[in-house]
């Protein structure tokens, strides 16, 4: 059994006797997540060694926790080769444009992993509940993703979709807890706001949404995310188990020899300007 047979095996211990306790431990989830983010490695040099393309969307209710996995992933990930895409509103020009332009610029080339914070799932979510597009465009939209997403992965493109599942009462927690941290605050943007009124409404959304576009050729998965941190580790967990890959770490170098200082002058230290040490 391999390293990642393990993290698999202790992942779903951990989740069943999660259930029995309030809030993962910390410790154990620290270390869990350190060797999934060793595993996480191995899959990007996988990646880039097969030339495979990979995309990820992170969809779920606003304070879900979609920014807090997509952290976790990159954080050791060569940003070369792992990029994160998320979108501002779309301009006066996209507005015109065909409704998946816009993303399909973003689509990754070979041997490169794209994570959408968010993605064409827009128009099912947001758009469709506070009113921004019509409901033609929104029929169009039911009707056209599903072709859209097979056509991506017919085409070689792993796509991969995620939908983080929090309560109503989880997330107003969260809301509160954003509004009394200063350097979190700005997370609570108007539409978030709008959002809390629209709980519903959104649900109804998602439910439509899905009986759509769960389909056999990029389902959705949906990531328990009331506990941060166990949502955290079943969805890199899950990820590494959907693309099989092999440990193609490169081995420790030997580093050359610094060449010897031969007669060459530094400039001196009081030419130059450095940042005051505060600290």
């Amino acid at each position: 059994m391999n390293m990642k047979d393990n993290i698999t095996k202790d992942a779903e211990s951990s989740t069943k006797t999660g259930k029995e306790q309030k809030k993962l431990n910390k410790k154990f989830y620290e270390k869990e997540l350190a060797k999934l983010q060793i595993e996480l490695v191995k899959l990007q040099e996988w990646i880039k060694k097969k030339e495979l393309q990979v995309i990820v969307i992170f969809e779920g209710r606003d304070a879900a926790g979609k920014g807090g996995v997509i952290k976790r992933i990159t954080q050791s990930l060569n940003p070369r080769i792992c990029r994160v895409v998320a979108l501002h509103t779309p301009t006066e020009r996209e507005k015109t444009q065909w409704y998946f332009q816009r993303y399909v610029a973003h689509l990754p080339a070979a041997g490169e992993m794209v994570l959408f914070d968010r993605s064409w799932y827009n128009r099912a979510g947001v758009e469709r509940v506070m009113g921004f597009c019509t409901d033609q465009e929104y029929q169009e939209f039911l009707r056209s993703c599903p072709e859209f997403e097979r056509m991506l992965v017919r085409s070689g493109i792993k796509l991969i979709k995620y939908w983080f599942s929090v309560s109503d009462e989880e997330q107003e927690r969260r809301f509160q807890k954003r509004n009394l941290d200063p350097t979190k605050r700005w997370k609570l943007s108007p539409m978030d706001m709008q959002s809390r009124a629209k709980w519903v409404e959104y649900s109804r959304a998602k439910d439509d949404m899905f009986s759509y576009t769960d389909i056999k050729q990029a389902p959705w998965y949906v990531v328990e995310a009331d506990d941060k941190r166990r949502a955290r580790l079943n969805c890199i967990c899950h990820l590494l188990s959907l693309i099989p890959y092999k440990d193609l770490t490169p081995k420790p170098v030997e580093l050359p020899t610094r060449q010897k200082d031969i007669g060459y002058i530094r400039p001196p230290m009081a030419e130059q300007t450095f940042v005051p040490e505060i600290y």
